[in-house]
């Protein structure tokens, strides 16, 4: 059965303006878009409330949190999913890359973690078969250089998973991210309560995993990014040289870059750049890297993720609105931009025959207020 929605009397956002208008949706898709305040008797009015693209988030830890609720707590898979899928729904995510990492310390004495991303995309997978998600999943897998069985847990993914994103992550203190030793101590320190010793055995351990698999583990994200047919992404990428490394294993996307030197070499070399929306919302970065602030007003910001608060998201685009005098284009930074950039042609944009995922929301005090979300025309918060 047909199902015709029309939206009226709202201020669609589009890529380059905000205009007055009304929009259609037919059976999940976008069928019409018209200018005005009118509104049909069928129509339902959004009294001039902004109805935008559904948000497109590209990498999130979110999933982690609900994982593991409190230390030395697991939940259950099916569950955290869920409670997941719910929250971001009511964010105004509409499509996700769930970030899992693979690559795990199975030895050592210190903070050991295991293996889960195989079992976890598995259970994201047929969720998303079986229609137990409100909104669209898609994998991002999180490659840690500095662990043991990265190559291991890589060989359990084929083409057939649909890998969306491979990101590569090297956390070794004193570089990229934790260029500033201090700011690692507090991190690692605070989150895992080691004492002096604990610490400086855990950092020992670190820098000779990098040591033993650093370029071999690389190497092997590179290859497995191609076998999968996945976006290959770079992380915390601090100096030019880090970023024409990138370049030339084929990294497209480069999350957090740490430094303005590393920003303006990506743009150089046409990698679109994503930071966090917390740096944005909180004037900086919690490692004492780059704000991300700076680089919009150098324009050299592309693509806004939540990182670690899904909620962040919308209010950070709109923040970059005001920074850039241009509420459309602060919102492509997580609708149109990021859609372009893992090669999703059917959304992030407001235009007829695209995806029906949208977001209906008001500003009050200068802070968006989430009214509805819609996925492929359902609504879903």
């Amino acid at each position: 059965m047909t199902q015709q929605t029309i939206f009226a009397n709202a201020n669609l956002v589009l890529n380059d303006e905000v205009v007055t208008g009304s929009l259609v949706v037919q059976d999940g898709l976008i069928t019409d878009i018209d200018s005005g305040s009118s509104v049909p008797p069928s129509a339902i009015d959004l009294g001039g409330d902004y109805l935008a693209p559904g948000l497109v988030e590209l990498h999130t830890d979110n999933l982690e949190r609900h994982l593991a609720p409190r230390p030395k707590v697991d939940w259950p898979y099916r569950a955290a999913i869920l409670a997941h899928d719910r929250e971001l729904a009511g964010t105004g995510i509409t499509t996700v890359f769930d970030a899992i990492r693979v690559g795990s310390i199975v030895s050592g004495q210190s903070k050991r973690y295991g293996k889960y991303a195989r079992r976890m995309a598995d259970e994201i997978l047929a969720m998303r078969e079986q229609g137990q998600l409100r909104i669209s999943h898609h994998i991002h897998l999180r490659a840690e250089i500095c662990s043991e069985t990265l190559v291991a847990e890589f060989d359990e993914f084929s083409a057939e998973d649909r890998i969306g994103i491979v990101s590569m992550m090297d956390h070794t203190p004193g570089q990229r991210q934790f260029a500033d030793l201090s700011k690692f101590e507090t991190y690692v320190r605070g989150k895992y309560s080691f004492g002096d010793q604990e610490y400086r055995d855990y950092v020992d351990f670190l820098y000779s995993l990098q040591a033993q698999y650093g370029a071999d583990h690389e190497a092997a994200t590179v290859a497995a990014a191609k076998r999968l047919g996945a976006t290959l992404a770079s992380h915390d990428d601090t100096t030019a040289d880090q970023v024409a490394a990138s370049h030339a294993y084929g990294v497209t996307i480069a999350e957090f870059p740490t430094t303005v030197a590393a920003a303006q070499a990506c743009h150089e070399n046409n990698i679109a750049t994503i930071m966090g929306a917390p740096n944005l919302i909180r004037g900086g970065s919690h490692s004492g890297n780059v704000a991300a602030a700076e680089l919009a007003q150098l324009d050299r910001l592309d693509i806004l993720s939540s990182d670690y608060v899904p909620a962040g998201l919308l209010m950070a685009a709109v923040q970059l609105g005001d920074i850039w005098g241009n509420l459309a284009r602060g919102m492509t930074t997580v609708t149109s931009q990021p859609a372009k950039a893992v090669g999703l042609t059917d959304r992030g944009t407001l235009e007829i025959g695209g995806r029906a995922d949208l977001i209906r929301f008001s500003v009050f005090d200068g802070t968006p207020v989430l009214q509805e979300t819609w996925s492929a025309g359902n609504r879903v918060a």
